[in-house]
């Protein structure tokens, strides 16, 4: 397999766990305002040589805007440097996240569906987000909130060693786990802490990197392949599913719960149509709020599989 062909995850397992954690350690020892000009010119130097990862945001940022009608999200080099920008921004966040200095006041919610008040209930349920904004502010829910154990599904391979970094960063309630595969032993373990109150949190729009199951839906007006998992997790496991957004706007946090299924069922030969038009409303929701902040869909690498229009 050529670079070029490398499946994204393959690219983040190298060097991910002791980045950050080298980042983490850097903003302990200088500081947030020390620090971020030696991340933002990290930023610029991806920027500059990262050619395959520029025309993945000019893709996006030409899809989004045709798809939307709005010529003013029409991708330039300014505006594709700008979401590279946002990206290190949101990872100066995280770390505020990790050390504990994001506090709840900081955040806005956004619940019409009054979610939150059953974060607490007897039986957990699967959030299902995104890369767009700030996965991480989940902590918020989880360690400043309701203090429900949240349960990060993951791809990487790294998550023990995150978990220890987690918890060096005193995030007790929030837990990553390694999810390649649904074989037995991972459903079994994801029922037994769904029934003991615990929630779990997915993003629904990264390609596993082994045992793939997608489905091509309709993503900003051009067919793309999502993951299965998600849909599949919720079926399975018999509980609700919501969305779960987390967008930076004006400086300031706003978290988006929404109410999206109260089951996912099939019968015997539906499950792979039930599953495609779930992928798609969830498709149609991640275009939805892209377009809140269009800067901030943080996938760094040929999500449609096309050069047609990638041309950074």
């Amino acid at each position: 397999m050529s670079s070029r062909e490398q499946h994204w995850a393959a690219h983040q397992e190298r060097g991910s766990f002791w980045l950050m954690k080298l980042t983490a350690l850097g903003i302990k020892l200088l500081g947030r305002r020390l620090l971020s000009p030696v991340l933002y010119a990290i930023v610029l130097y991806f920027f500059l040589f990262g050619r395959r990862a520029r025309q993945s945001i000019w893709q996006y940022q030409r899809r989004l805007a045709d798809w939307s009608g709005q010529p003013r999200l029409r991708p330039s080099h300014r505006r594709v440097f700008g979401q590279f920008m946002a990206f290190a921004d949101a990872l100066l966040d995280k770390l505020d996240v990790w050390n504990g200095k994001l506090r709840l006041e900081q955040i806005e919610i956004v619940d019409p569906g009054k979610l939150h008040t059953q974060l607490r209930a007897e039986r957990g349920q699967l959030l299902v987000g995104a890369h767009l904004g700030n996965l991480e502010v989940c902590r918020a829910l989880a360690e400043l909130g309701e203090q429900v154990t949240m349960n990060v599904l993951v791809h990487t391979k790294h998550a023990e060693r995150f978990n220890r970094l987690l918890g060096e960063s005193g995030a007790s309630n929030l837990r990553l786990i390694q999810v390649s595969e649904l074989d037995p032993a991972i459903m079994l373990q994801l029922s037994q802490r769904l029934d003991r109150g615990e929630w779990l949190a997915i993003a629904g729009d990264r390609v596993p990197l082994h045992g793939a199951r997608t489905v091509e839906v309709d993503f900003l007006g051009h067919r793309a392949a999502f993951p299965q998992g998600p849909w599949l997790l919720a079926g399975l496991l018999k509980c609700r599913l919501n969305l779960f957004f987390c967008l930076k706007q004006q400086g300031r946090y706003q978290v988006i719960l929404e109410p999206f299924a109260q089951a996912i069922e099939w019968r015997r030969g539906q499950r792979d149509q039930v599953i495609a038009d779930w992928a798609g409303r969830y498709a149609e929701r991640l275009g939805h709020y892209c377009l809140q902040a269009p800067q901030q869909w943080f996938n760094f690498y040929p999500f449609w599989k096309t050069d047609d229009d990638a041309s950074a």
